[in-house]
């Protein structure tokens, strides 16, 4: 992905009762150019128009974030190599992310165990999955 289309929302719809999903959601900050970045909370929102249109999609948030931008959705380690392409400089999650999975091989390579990671914080919580597939087979 050499160049990213250009839009003036930015939907980032995440798993808030995950606590690294909230913190990177909160932390996360784009480069003004690129537009206005819209949080989206999948368990809160599960009846939200951008919600219905991931469903229609079969995109599933229990395999991954995801980054809408226009007409384009992002999943998984793909919405997390689109994060760092947007992000600034401001503040260490920033930094940290665009250094690491500015490269999509290196965002391909560590997003199977940030999901794993995820999941396993789910369990310990006691927190069912997301299971936004669940019923739109």
């Amino acid at each position: 992905m050499s160049a990213l289309p250009e839009t003036s929302e930015i939907w980032f719809v995440y798993d808030g009762d995950c606590p690294i999903c909230t913190t990177a959601a909160r932390a996360f900050k784009i480069r003004e150019a690129a537009g206005t970045l819209l949080l989206l909370n999948a368990r809160e929102e599960a009846n939200h128009p951008l919600m219905q249109e991931i469903n229609n999609r079969k995109l599933d948030l229990d395999e991954g974030m995801i980054i809408r931008m226009g007409d384009n959705y992002y999943h998984g380690a793909d919405a997390l190599h689109v994060m760092a392409l947007l992000g600034t400089n401001q503040g260490w999650f920033n930094r940290m992310n665009v250094l690491l999975f500015r490269s999509k091989h290196m965002a391909s390579l560590c997003y199977p165990s940030m999901r794993a990671g995820r999941n396993l914080l789910l369990k310990l919580k006691g927190v069912q999955k997301i299971q936004n597939l669940k019923g739109n087979e």
